[in-house]
């Protein structure tokens, strides 16, 4: 009997071990229970009973997963997120991650949701993908989900999946990326994040396309951002003032080898309107005059605004008068044949060439532009124009601004005879029935107290035999009658019988006036003009006269000098463009600085961009220099890839203080591709210089920013 119990004893021990453990590894058997306490229920009655009151966690987990699996897919379908959603966790609990189908039908149906709850719940399972089984990253599931979190205003997020996908090699289709960025630009920050993940797209596509085969270049060439991708971010970089980015994303296009459309020429003339750079808009004008018809005239409107404006920066009166002038000649011609002149063509298309970058062709690039084709293409708005050309009964004309501005550009540079040719030529060009510009010039300067300027106007028009109704004459008389200039209105007089008017003074109580009796019955004194209101015209002149101010095209002269020399990396020569600045008195502007950056960049002088940072930041400190986020964003990337990362810690601050988004994603990227390993395993105590100590606490604030170090 004691020999049975002594027997027992280490079997109680053993038993007793499973019922209080639940968490033993125990294999199970093909009856669903564990092999070890099968086999003793086998050979031991006593084992057999003891057995049957063992309820640990190994005896159900081998069923768990099919039963898990099966509740996950059943939930699917129903549109239930909820239950799938749970259904989810409970699995990836026990199990981990189910299959890569699964958790992208999971990943849909939370997409589809209009809620931003569960798109939120979508996002942080895409970021635990992407870190803890990254295998499971899928370009369409998760494509449509950065499409949903753009669409609800959600631009980081969005950026972030579609980083995710782009970081693993693969790039959504054309149709999804096009959507995901038309809803990506809308917002300010969207727009830098467009810009950013353009640039990551394109470099993806250069790395890959240049040291890929013929039949690799095919499929890697559907990678390649379309032309409508472009003009979006481009458009977005003008709505929110970004000419930075916009320049570098111009830039791009002839890299990636994008054809621009009729669109990316308007974009690109606003851009360069903002940015004051008029040269190759000039040279891309000849080609736009050349396709000219009734039919592309309203597409193209907007590139001669943008152009004119840019005339009227430089204080270029007489390029503006003359792209006006030649817009009356353009109208006439358009009557008699809508048929489009003969250009040249390539192919089954009508190209011209945009040079960007640098001016030196070995080193510059151009544009390829289909002036003709703005098929599958957005419609670019026209609410940021300038409004100095009019688009009227598919013609295109200047408006009372525009005749403004030229009418106040040369009486200040006392051109009174260019101004008279100008309307002579118009006159003569347009034809009297559609056009009688010169009365309302004359009825303006009147008005605005420019009698001697509307003296000369009226002795030009009529040694041109330019007819002038009776009205202008008896506005100018009463006004030298009102100013007591009785010379001046005696010689009016006697000229104004020369050509036939009955002219006869009055004086009521102390005043002279004049009546004027017209003998040939001449129908421009029974007409106004169709081309401007009077009103209009006097009152945008009064504007001009009060904002004229003539030093204001130095800054555009100077800034395009320092573009040039920066983009021929003629460094030396752009600094001493920007000392003649200052010696005029002239005030560098963001642009100025953001071109300077770049030259020193392509030359890899980073230490002078932090000599260049000490200017601006204490022209910044004395409200002298806008602070600008392109700006910040240059030099940032400038000083990471140098490795001043005291002065890139410098920058963070900045752009943090002024609310400036800071993409960390980029600088992360950035940050691994140029300094990966740096101080990775240097401690504080092996620094054998203050500098040094230094330079490690600012690269690991930087780490640890950004992301790298947790």
């Amino acid at each position: 009997m004691n020999r049975s119990l002594v027997q027992l004893f280490p079997f109680h021990r053993r038993l007793s071990r499973i019922l209080l453990s639940s968490t033993v590894d125990v294999s199970v058997d093909r009856a669903g229970l564990p092999f070890e306490i099968g086999a003793a229920m086998c050979c031991d009655p006593f084992r057999r009973y003891t057995s049957s009151r063992v309820q640990p966690r190994s005896l159900w987990e081998g069923s768990s997963y099919e039963t898990l699996l099966r509740k996950f897919e059943s939930a699917l379908p129903d549109d239930s997120l909820e239950e799938a959603w749970e259904a989810f966790r409970n699995f990836k609990m026990l199990h981990g991650f189910p299959e890569q189908r699964l958790v992208s039908n999971l990943i849909a149906s939370l997409s589809y949701s209009s809620s931003a709850h569960w798109l939120r719940k979508a996002y942080d399972l895409a970021i635990e993908i992407s870190k803890e089984k990254p295998d499971l990253v899928q370009r369409e599931s998760f494509s449509r989900l950065s499409l949903a979190l753009a669409r609800t205003r959600m631009p980081v997020p969005a950026s972030t999946v579609l980083r995710i996908v782009l970081e693993r090699g693969k790039i959504p289709s054309q149709d999804i990326l096009s959507a995901l960025f038309l809803h990506l630009v809308k917002t300010r920050i969207g727009s830098c994040l467009a810009s950013d993940i353009l640039t990551e797209i394109c470099e993806y596509y250069l790395n890959h396309f240049c040291s890929s085969g013929t039949r690799k270049a095919k499929k890697i060439n559907l990678m390649k951002p379309n032309t409508t991708i472009f003009n979006l971010v481009l458009d977005s970089c003008i709505r929110f003032g970004s000419l930075i980015k916009a320049r570098q994303i111009i830039e791009l296009m002839p890299q990636v080898g994008v054809i621009a459309n009729a669109n990316s020429i308007v974009i690109i003339a606003k851009i360069y309107k903002m940015m004051g750079e008029r040269g190759d808009l000039n040279n891309l004008r000849e080609h736009i005059d050349s396709i000219s018809s009734p039919a592309l005239s309203r597409q193209y409107w907007q590139f001669y605004d943008s152009l004119l404006s840019l005339h009227f920066k430089y204080n270029d009166v007489d390029a503006a008068a003359e792209l006006m002038l030649d817009l009356y000649r353009r109208t006439r011609s358009l009557h008699s044949s809508s048929v489009l002149p003969h250009v040249k063509s390539y192919g089954s298309q009508t190209q011209c060439f945009l040079q960007v970058g640098s001016s030196n062709l070995r080193t510059g690039s151009r544009i390829i532009i289909d002036s003709l084709n703005s098929k599958n293409d957005f419609l670019v708005a026209a609410k940021s124009q300038s409004g100095l050309i009019l688009f009227v009964d598919g013609k295109l004309l200047p408006s009372s601004k525009a005749i403004a501005k030229l009418i106040n550009g040369y009486v200040k540079e006392r051109n009174i005879d260019k101004l008279s040719n100008f309307l002579i030529n118009v006159q003569k060009e347009a034809g009297i029935v559609e056009v009688d510009l010169c009365s309302d010039v004359l009825h303006a300067c009147i008005m605005l107290g420019w009698l001697d300027t509307a003296h000369d106007i009226l002795d030009d028009l009529e040694l041109a035999k330019i007819p002038v109704g009776a009205n202008p004459y008896a506005s100018l008389l009463n006004a030298y009658l009102k100013e007591n200039m009785w010379e001046e209105s005696k010689v009016l007089v006697n000229q104004m019988k020369k050509v036939g008017f009955i002219v006869s003074v009055c004086d009521e109580h102390g005043e002279s006036s004049c009546v004027v009796e017209n003998t040939g019955a001449n129908h421009l004194d029974k007409r106004t003009s169709n081309l401007v209101k009077k009103s209009d015209l006097l009152q945008f002149l009064e504007l001009e006269d009060r904002e004229y101010n003539f030093g204001n095209q130095l800054v555009y002269e100077f800034n395009s000098s320092i573009l040039f020399f920066c983009k021929a990396k003629m460094i030396e020569d752009a600094l001493k463009t920007l000392k003649q600045m200052r010696q005029r008195n002239v005030q560098p502007t963001v642009l100025t600085f953001s071109y300077l950056v770049d030259g020193y960049s392509s030359l890899g002088m980073f230490r002078d961009i932090t000599i260049l940072w000490g200017e601006m930041r204490r022209q910044m400190e004395y409200g002298m220099l806008a602070a600008d986020r392109d700006l910040f964003d240059c030099l940032l990337w400038n000083f990471l890839r140098g490795g001043y990362f005291e002065r890139a810690i410098e920058i963070i601050n900045y752009m943090l203080k002024h609310n400036m988004y800071v993409d960390k994603w980029k600088y992360r990227r950035e940050f691994l591709k140029y300094h990966k390993n740096l101080y990775r395993s240097l401690k504080a105590s092996d620094c054998r210089t203050d500098a040094q100590n230094r330079r490690l606490e600012y690269v690991r604030a930087f780490r640890k920013w950004s992301g790298i170090d947790r």
